[in-house]
Parts: structure tokens; sequence; C-alpha cells
């Protein structure tokens, strides 16, 4: 049977074969899609990998009771769920548990009506224009503000502009406006802090051979290889302001010249930016030229940081969780604190230092259970709107050093040097520490950037 886009998905989890024969025809016969499972495993694995809008349980399982499994489902990532069971006595639990309660046999009218509201449910979902985009997660206010303004921006062909705090995921933004877009070429990302100074013209524009030492062949630059897609400049003021000009040149033209070369090449490449900083206070430095900025931010979309969608922390770590399972092939799950312990934390480093987090409590779980250890989440400094960061008791010598590091690179738009003239430092220290936060999770690539050319002592 084909089932429309919109049909209710039901995830029934029994081990009695008749049952789910006549609930499996039912299910078709109202235009829902059933996956049927026969242990709690099973469930938990089917569960964490998709959205049902109809969970139906039944309550004595091999590996264990359904009403227990119905406790721990995530009642606001699924739809309606109903415990079934031919045990009269567990009614008041189920009713407890919040779910529906029904007794076998089960009626044909009662089994309609569910798969009658699962269908719409999904209705309802998938005419939700602030429904989730792919690959991210979220479902608070500032989120489906944030889905509505890409899904109106990505088929047009405008430049956008993402400003949010390092560990927001404006990647992963870029990304969702590209796939919208209907273009058919490729998304190209380009660290404008991570290619060399010198090197970002030929890397960009692309150059031919012979243009300079070294250039035994012709290149086609980033632009050339985005073309019919989506390039996007992540910390678009880490570019040299000089190569900003020919930037800006590229976008008003649509047409390019490698370096070395003498002729025009078209380009069709759409262009997101971003950074990490307020881009006003950037061309107010002299890091962003104002007519590259005013061209550039033909829309500008805010990526809300964490401790603005709170509400999400939930749903984010179960996500992050499941991405292990699945990578891993394990069925790992947090224990019945964890996510609040996890909700209670401050979260600088946003939905970033969340997963880092999440990876780093499941490698240490003991079993299935994954544990949030009170030595893995310390007291954590609280940054001010001013600038300020207010620490507090219990804090590590360690967590004060790496968040004042971490606070001044981001307020020096991550120039290494600046930051350690402010600190009283070299800025081998500071790149000496960045490594060591590298390895353990603390700071990625796009942080720690180039090595600095200076050979003082840390």
């Amino acid at each position: 049977m084909t089932y429309s886009s919109s049909a209710g998905s039901v995830l029934l989890v029994d081990d009695n074969a008749d049952f789910c024969s006549m609930v499996g025809e039912m299910a078709g016969a109202s235009n829902c899609s059933m996956v049927a499972v026969d242990s709690i495993k099973a469930a938990r694995h089917a569960a964490s990998k998709e959205e049902y809008d109809l969970l139906l349980i039944d309550g004595s399982l091999p590996d264990g009771n359904g009403l227990d499994f119905a406790e721990e489902i995530d009642l606001a990532a699924h739809g309606k769920v109903a415990v079934v069971t031919g045990d009269p006595a567990v009614e008041a639990a189920a009713q407890a548990a919040a779910v529906d309660y029904l007794v076998k046999p089960v009626p044909a009218d009662v089994l309609a009506r569910l798969m009658k509201d699962a269908h719409a449910r999904a209705l309802r979902r998938d005419s939700d224009p602030a429904k989730p985009l792919k690959g991210m997660v979220g479902r608070s206010a500032p989120m489906q503000g944030l889905f509505e303004h890409v899904r109106r921006v990505a088929p047009l062909d405008v430049c956008v502009f993402l400003h949010g705090e390092s560990g927001t995921g404006k990647e992963l933004v870029a990304r969702a406006v590209h796939d919208l877009s209907g273009r058919s070429g490729r998304f190209v990302a380009v660290n404008c802090g991570a290619i060399a100074q010198d090197l970002m013209s030929s890397q960009l524009f692309g150059h031919e051979r012979g243009a300079f030492t070294g250039a035994l062949q012709s290149h086609a630059g980033f632009f050339e290889q985005a073309e019919g897609g989506t390039l996007f400049f992540d910390e678009i003021t880490e570019m040299p302001v000089g190569l900003q000009v020919f930037l800006l040149r590229v976008l008003e033209t649509r047409s390019l010249t490698r370096v070395g070369g003498s002729r025009d090449i078209p380009v069709d490449v759409r262009v997101i930016a971003a950074c990490n900083r307020d881009p006003l206070q950037a061309v107010e430095s002299g890091h962003l030229r104002a007519d590259l900025y005013y061209r550039l931010i033909e829309f500008p979309i805010e990526i809300p940081p964490l401790r603005d969608r709170h509400d999400d922390i939930p749903l984010l770590a179960r996500h992050f969780l499941d991405r292990l399972n699945e990578r891993y092939r394990t069925g790992r799950r947090f224990e019945p604190n964890a996510l609040r312990r996890l909700s209670d934390r401050a979260w600088p480093g946003n939905v970033r230092e969340l997963s880092h987090a999440v990876q780093r409590d499941y490698i240490l779980a003991e079993g299935d259970v994954v544990t949030i250890r009170p030595e893995a989440t310390p007291p954590r400094p609280i940054a001010g709107s001013d600038g300020s960061i207010r620490f507090t008791v219990g804090m590590t010598f360690d967590d004060v050093e790496r968040e004042m590091l971490l606070r001044t690179l981001a307020s020096c738009n991550n120039n290494k040097r600046q930051a350690a003239r402010v600190l009283g430092i070299t800025a081998k220290t500071v790149y000496n520490r960045l490594l060591r936060y590298r390895s353990l999770g603390w700071a990625d690539d796009n942080v720690v950037g180039a090595l600095p050319d200076e050979d003082a002592e840390s």
C-alpha cells in the first residue's frame, strides 16, 4: 500500500502476532503506516529514531513491563501513548503515567479512533511552518522563528547574513538554507580564519598556471567549485580587508578573474556569510568594510544562544545520545534525573558544549545507563551583557583561566595577538592553551586557527 506524505505513523510494541496483524490492517485502512516490534529494547531504538503519532504498547513484554517504557517516553516528542493489557489491575498505574489505558480485546471502534487521531496529528505536523529543519533540533519559540525565516529566504536569490555566538550552529543554518533553495550546485563552506592570508585570494577566486611560484597548473577557486550552489563564508570578519574589495566586486558583477588571469568568468553562486561578533562593531573597528556589510546583509538572521532556548536542552541531549547510539550500535539511555541536571546547567559554549558533555558522559557510562556525573558538571561562569563574567565558588583555576581566555578571544574576534596583549601573555601561550582545550573537546579548529609565528616561551 502507498501512503501519503501525511500518513500517521504508529509504533506497535507487542509480541502477539494476531494482535499485530489486526492493528496493521486497521492502520492501513486509516492511512497510517505501522512499525511493529516485540520488545522494549527494540521499541527504545525505534522511538529514538522516529517521531510517532501513536504508540501502542503491550503491558507485558518479554524483556520488561510496557508501562515502565511508557513512562520513559518523551510525550512532547511523540503523539498519543496507549498501554494495552489484559490485566485491569494496572489501570490506576497507567492513568498515573498520563497515557491511555486499553484492555484486550480492544474494540475495533476504539482502534479506529486512535488511528484517526494519529492521521490528524500527522496532517497538523506536516502543515506546521515551524517544524524543525533537517539537521536542526528545537521546539522553542526562538527556533520556530528561525525555521520560518530560513524557509522564507531559502528560495530567493539574496545574500544571507548569519549572526550568532560560537557554538550556536551557524553552518547548520547555512546548510538548511542551501538544502531548501532548490539550487543544484554544491554547498561549499569557507572558514575565513583558517586560511593563510597570502593564499586566500587564490583559494577564493582560483589561479592560472604560472601565476606564482608553485602554481604548476590552473586551479578553480571556491566560487567556481560552488557554481550553481551556495558559498558559505564563516567568520567573514577574519577575511583581510584588502580582499573584501574583490569579494564585493564579485558579488556586484557576478563574475571573477582568476589570479594571474585576464578573462572574466561568470559565476552563479548564492553567498551566505556569518560571524560571531556584532557585525556593526566589526564595521566600526575596521574588520569589515561597510560597503561589503551592506551588500551581505540583504537578509539577516540572528541565531539564538542556548540560554534563550532553554526548553530545547532535553530534546538536544536526546538527539546527541541517539546519534552516538546509532554510530556505535548501542542502546544507552539517560538516567531518570539526567535531563534535569543538564537543564540546570549554564551553557556558555552553547549547543557545541552540550554535545561534548553528552559525549563525555556517554563514554563514561556504566552499562546502558548514561549518568550525568557531578564532576562532569562543575560550576560555570555567567557572562553579563556588558562583557563581564561572574565566576562562582567551586570553580577550579583551570576553569577560570579557560573561560577568561575563550571569552577574551571572542571579544577580540579570535585575534590571538590582541587577546594576548589584553591578558598580558604571549600569543604562543594563547595557542598552547587552545591546543590543550581542543584535545579535551573544549575548543574546535575554528577557535584554534593557525600557529602564531612568535617564539616567546609559554
